[in-house]
């Protein structure tokens, strides 16, 4: 009886130790940020092709939006350089095989020889194809205070109000 018990909880222990090392979505995305942020470093288009969906796409932080091939010729070209890139205080919601993930893109870096640091709002997707992370797409925005209508006060209240009419 007591070697029948040791056999169980040997087993339940194995299985619960089993469970810590398999890889969870979670770890995978981190992964694939990981490589983003190594590969843009090192301006290394053939990792950052490898972890793009073909139909990957970039908002950038003014507006403009860049297909994948765009997104890597700024690497190919030497537009780009990219001294440092960090994805900090982030929130992943998962989707089935899709993630979004929204935190906070920290950058140093040159575009064409001037200045593009920058903190921006960044929501990047990304798709799992057996297991396998890729980036869907990335939005950046520019991190700022709240548009002046949400920076109006109520009299005496500390709350926002709607304008007049609104």
């Amino acid at each position: 009886m007591v070697c029948g018990l040791c056999f169980v909880f040997r087993t339940i222990a194995q299985k619960e130790a089993d469970m810590m090392q398999r890889p969870t979505p979670s770890d995978g995305l981190r992964e694939l940020e990981t490589q983003l942020a190594e590969a843009e470093t090192q301006a290394d288009v053939a990792t950052l092709d490898a972890i793009a969906t073909e139909d990957f796409t970039l908002v950038g932080p003014a507006g403009f939006v860049l297909g994948k091939s765009q997104w890597l010729d700024r690497y190919r070209q030497g537009a780009l350089v990219t001294q440092s890139l960090a994805l900090e205080d982030t929130a992943t919601r998962f989707y089935g095989d899709t993630a979004v993930t929204i935190g906070r893109h920290v950058q140093r870096a040159e575009y064409q020889g001037r200045p593009a640091d920058g903190e921006f709002r960044a929501t990047h997707i990304a798709v799992s194809d057996g297991g396998q992370w890729h980036l869907a797409g990335i939005h950046l925005s520019p991190i700022g205070g709240p548009p002046p209508v949400a920076q109006r006060q109520a009299p005496g209240s500390g709350i926002a109000s709607e304008p007049a009419g609104g």
